[in-house]
C-alpha cells in the first residue's frame, strides 16, 4: 500500500508541476488563460489580481516549487524507506493543503472569480496530503527503544 501511495503521490504531484507550470508559463508571457467550463471562467481575472503574487512572485511559481519538492521527497522514498522523510512530505503536504485553502478563500470573498486550474491545484495537494497519510498514519506511536547498556 505504501508504495501504491507513493507512486500515487508522485502522479499527482506530476499534474500540479503542470498545472502551476501552465500558469507560471501565461504569467511569464502574458497570454490569456484558457478557460471556459461553466461558472469557473474567471481564470484570467484572478490571475490578473492583485492577489495573484506574493513578495513580487507570481504564486504559480510557488506552486512549481511546492509540487517540485513533492515530487523530489516522494521519490526519494522509493527509494530510501524513511519515517522521517514521510513526515517531512505530510508536512509539505498539509502546508500546499493549507495555502491552497487560503487562496481559494480568497477567489471567493476577495476576488469574487474562480479559476479552474487554482481549484485543480487546491485539490491536488488536498489529495497529497491524504495519500502522505495514508502511507505513514498520523496518529502512529513513534516508540523510541533506548540502546541496550
Amino acid at each position: 500500500m505504501k508504495r501504491f501511495g507513493v507512486i500515487g503521490i508522485l502522479t499527482l504531484a506530476f499534474f500540479g508541476l503542470a498545472d502551476s507550470a501552465y500558469l507560471a508559463q501565461h504569467e511569464a508571457s502574458g497570454t490569456p488563460l484558457l478557460c471556459n467550463i461553466q461558472n469557473l471562467s474567471g481564470c484570467n481575472i484572478v490571475a490578473a489580481s492583485q492577489y495573484s503574487h506574493l513578495f513580487g512572485i507570481p504564486l504559480a511559481e510557488f506552486g512549481v516549487l511546492f509540487y517540485s519538492i513533492v515530487f523530489v521527497l516522494a521519490a526519494l522514498e522509493l527509494v530510501i524507506f524513511d519515517r522521517l522523510l514521510r513526515r517531512v512530505l505530510q508536512v509539505t503536504a498539509l502546508v500546499g493543503v493549507a495555502a491552497s485553502l487560503y487562496f481559494s478563500l480568497v477567489q471567493i470573498f476577495l476576488i469574487g472569480a474562480f479559476c479552474i486550474y487554482c481549484l485543480a491545484s487546491a485539490l491536488i495537494a488536498l489529495f497529497i496530503l491524504i495519500l502522505a497519510s495514508l502511507i505513514e498514519p498520523i496518529g502512529r506511536n513513534m516508540h523510541i527503544t533506548p540502546p541496550a547498556a
